[in-house]
């Protein structure tokens, strides 16, 4: 049972309620309390959890405590037009090892996706996307990773399980369950030219700062994410400052929040977590409240979920074939109920890589490959498969 796992909100948190509206989000989701004992998840849509593990993060202790400075002003704001029903279930506190928290971390996402719930992680440090990946060992599938951080933290294989190389470790460890990472957002300075290397002959996708500058090229990578993990660093210090490796430049409040919207857009995003969070350093409680903002984005996007993901069906878009003129040809879809688009790579069996086939993408990919150019995207996807 995973309230084994959860300690209850704190009661001063669930007190400071009674000051809010009755329409106020925290007055209109179910929370793990001391009173009301943990909350049933049958009709639960999208669960928040905290993580107050902070052992592996490097040079930012003190992330994942008071994690209740978040809460309050996630509470306090209202919620849209939204049908998904919330819950809040607690806070999972630091195990005897590190690896105990890794356990239950994994244990309580593994059964949140098996029941169709989506996690909504508080952390504690990032290393832990390390355990929210290795939940998905149960569904026996590949997955996608997207991480929005100013750096990769790969790290070597000689280095300890940390923030700042728990990477390398979702790469090498077996079973590797790993279809594709994208980085949204790094920083050139921050990266060693052999980590860049790296990434591209892995055809992984990394995109810097200046080029996601333009919010939308983030709406397709965040359409082919299953896991996306937020470093609170990727934002500039001047909108977040709760964070020991805070840095000049980064993403603005309003971008991380339009970035957490496209992966709650996302039919395909089953986990979400925000990492790095260190109170000590959160003058005003500006971070917390960014982040309250940004999981509030994250919910208003599932709530306005499209669902015309082409899984099977096909019927209700328009196809395009662009014929290329030394490779086969690319099939080009357009959903009508979103105008979204999507390129295909024809599998010549049905293999296990058959839920990547459909690689999002834009309208300017499109006018690209009839120009003759094939889409990066398309390419790396297809060299991985």
């Amino acid at each position: 049972m995973i309230a084994d796992f959860l300690s209850p909100v704190k009661d001063t948190v669930i007190a400071h309620l009674v000051l809010q509206s009755d329409q106020a989000l925290g007055n209109t989701i179910t929370i793990h309390s001391q009173q009301d004992g943990f909350p049933e998840l049958d009709d639960v849509k999208i669960a928040i959890f905290g993580v107050q593990e902070d052992r592996n993060a490097v040079d930012n202790i003190g992330c994942g405590e008071n994690l209740h400075h978040i809460r309050k002003q996630l509470y306090q704001l209202f919620p849209g037009k939204w049908n998904a029903v919330i819950a809040d279930l607690g806070n999972v506190q630091k195990g005897n090892t590190v690896k105990d928290t890794y356990f239950a971390v994994r244990e309580i996402i593994s059964h949140l996706l098996k029941n169709d719930i989506i996690p909504v992680i508080i952390g504690g440090s990032q290393d832990l996307t390390f355990a929210n990946y290795r939940a998905y060992d149960v569904l026996e599938q590949t997955v996608n990773l997207v991480s929005v951080d100013s750096r990769f933290d790969i790290g070597t294989l000689e280095d300890e399980l940390t923030s700042t190389s728990f990477l390398s470790k979702i790469i090498m460890r077996q079973p590797n369950n790993l279809f594709n990472y994208s980085n949204i957002g790094y920083q050139t300075y921050f990266n060693s030219q052999e980590e860049l290397e790296l990434l591209e002959n892995m055809f992984f996708d990394a995109y810097r700062l200046g080029k996601v500058k333009d919010i939308t090229l983030v709406e397709p990578i965040m359409r082919d994410a299953d896991i996306v993990s937020i470093d609170i660093g990727s934002i500039r210090q001047s909108e977040a400052p709760a964070n020991n490796n805070a840095s000049p430049n980064g993403f603005y409040g309003e971008e991380i929040c339009a970035i957490a919207r496209y992966a709650g857009i996302s039919d395909k995003v089953t986990s979400f977590g925000v990492y790095e969070y260190n109170s000590k350093h959160d003058a005003n409680f500006q971070t917390a409240h960014l982040i309250a903002q940004m999981i509030w984005y994250f919910i208003e996007g599932v709530n306005f979920r499209a669902k015309d993901y082409p899984y099977s069906t096909k019927e209700s878009y328009q196809k395009f074939t662009v014929l290329l003129e030394d490779d086969d040809p690319i099939n080009f879809y357009k959903s009508d109920k979103s105008g979204r688009w999507w390129m295909e790579i024809n599998l010549i069996t049905n293999n296990k890589y058959k839920r990547h086939a459909l690689i999002p993408c834009t309208y300017q990919d499109y006018k690209e490959a009839i120009a003759q150019k094939i889409p990066d995207r398309w390419f790396k996807a297809l060299k991985k498969i």
